[in-house]
């Protein structure tokens, strides 16, 4: 404000200077023959204007090459010799911080862009950022290529998109048909080795500019890590279920051996006493022959035959079936929205068995407790479905939540540790999952989780 006061006021002098001046010059040239003052005067006037007017040009220059600077972000201008000496100090020092805020800012976007492009040097995860689609071939540009990406696809950094569809067809075309964005699995082979990459794709437009951000990780190894992992976890229930049956087989068969040694007959009390050890040898046979089974089954899952069915319907069967079950043990069985029309494809049969290995473990969990209540509820959330079985048991602890999963992993003395991972492969073919949440001895659920679109 005060340059515009002092701008107008050192304009109306100037301006009023040259009125004076032309006022006078026309009184003397009309009324007087003073033409050596005339010509003075003529000559001040004519000073006057120009100054006026390279007065108003400079400061129009100035403000055009401050203007100029901010459009180009030139942090090199300033004004600081004009600041201490021109005409309008205000003015200048002024522009000077609005220049030194620029530069600021500036310098503060590139440490950000630095500390991201940092960041994402580090990441072990392949990002690629590319102004336009990977559907245009074009001269489309790579504005960003991270180390990892180059390390993963073990090509160097390109600097426009065809040159990596030249070298990597494969996967350029993968990221094509992924087209305005999603994830996709892909398995590629680079320079004679097989890997797996997890790739998504998002598109953005900044500042209407389009750009595709592509990033890939991959997979293998934490594959191959998680499968070893459940292998080991695996291997350990099956190696304790054998040992527990071999042992007393492999210890009852010494005994056996030492009592027929060096015997050709054997009298009647003598057989009395092998009969015992041949019988629990011959039952914790069976028990070893039946979790052999018991593998069986979990590997040989039928194929779902899937067809539309309701909930009320699904509800309504496992209501019958379960309910004499529950009400022998005095808990209460509450079924409800067994009306509901909503639908859903799956194969009736491996749905009622995955609903009826859930009851079946809650009615175990409610051994004990009074008041024992099973609710079978379902829920619609977010595209997906939820058939949900609930009950008020002993429930899961925090530390087993990871393990009750696992086959032949049980909480109870004679459970068998398949059903849970039967139901969860029975998920897994119909495209869904199985979840739990538990709160011992107040709420326990386990839920089948569908897609529902």
């Amino acid at each position: 404000m005060m340059f515009y006061n002092r701008f107008t006021f050192n304009l109306l002098i100037r301006l009023l200077i040259i009125n004076l001046l032309s006022i006078v010059l026309y009184f003397l040239i009309s009324k007087t023959e003073l033409w050596f003052t005339i010509t003075g005067l003529g000559i001040i006037l004519i000073a006057s204007i120009l100054s006026l007017h390279f007065y108003i040009k400079q400061i129009s220059k100035d403000i055009k090459r401050f203007i100029e600077a901010v459009k180009t972000q030139d942090n090199t201008l300033n004004f600081n010799r004009k600041a201490t000496k021109g005409a309008f100090p205000d003015l200048y020092n002024f522009f000077n911080e609005l220049i030194q805020i620029n530069k600021d800012m500036q310098l503060e976007k590139d440490s950000m862009f630095q500390l991201i492009k940092t960041i994402l040097e580090q990441i072990p995860t392949g990002v690629i950022v590319i102004k336009g689609h990977p559907q245009q071939t074009e001269k489309t540009e790579i504005v960003f290529f991270n180390q990892a990406a180059t390390n993963l696809l073990n090509i160097p950094a390109y600097k426009y998109w065809h040159r990596l569809m030249q070298h990597i067809p494969q996967f350029a075309k993968e990221i094509a048909d992924i087209g305005k964005g999603g994830k996709r699995f892909m398995e590629l082979k680079i320079q004679d080795k097989m890997i797996q990459l997890s790739t998504e794709v998002i598109p953005l437009n900044l500042y209407q500019t389009d750009y595709t951000v592509i990033s890939f990780q991959n997979i293998k190894d934490e594959i191959e890590q998680k499968e070893a992992e459940a292998w080991n976890r695996l291997i350990g229930v099956i190696s304790h279920e054998i040992l527990n049956s071999i042992t007393p087989i492999s210890s009852l068969s010494d005994t056996v051996n030492g009592m027929i040694a060096n015997k050709q007959n054997l009298n009647n009390e003598e057989l009395e006493d092998l009969k015992p050890a041949i019988q629990t040898i011959k039952r914790r046979s069976e028990g070893l022959l039946d979790f052999v089974k018991a593998y069986r089954l979990i590997a040989e899952l039928p194929t779902p035959r899937l067809e539309h069915h309701t909930i009320g319907e699904i509800l309504q069967h496992i209501k019958v079936l379960m309910q004499p079950f529950a009400t022998e043990r005095n808990i209460t069985l509450k079924v409800e929205q067994a009306t509901s029309r909503i639908s859903v494809e799956v194969d009736l049969k491996l749905i009622e068995q995955a609903l009826i290995n859930l009851v079946t473990n809650s009615v175990y969990a409610l051994e004990n407790i009074r008041r024992p209540v099973i609710e079978i509820n379902y829920r619609v959330d977010q595209n997906k479905l939820y058939l949900e079985v609930t009950d008020n048991g002993k429930g899961v602890e925090p530390d087993l939540l990871g393990k009750i999963f696992v086959p032949f992993f049980s909480t109870r003395k004679n459970g068998s540790g398949i059903g849970l991972t039967i139901t969860q492969n029975i998920m897994k073919m119909h495209q869904g999952s199985l979840e739990v949440n538990s709160t011992p001895f107040e709420k326990t659920t386990f839920s089948l989780v569908f897609k529902y679109l």
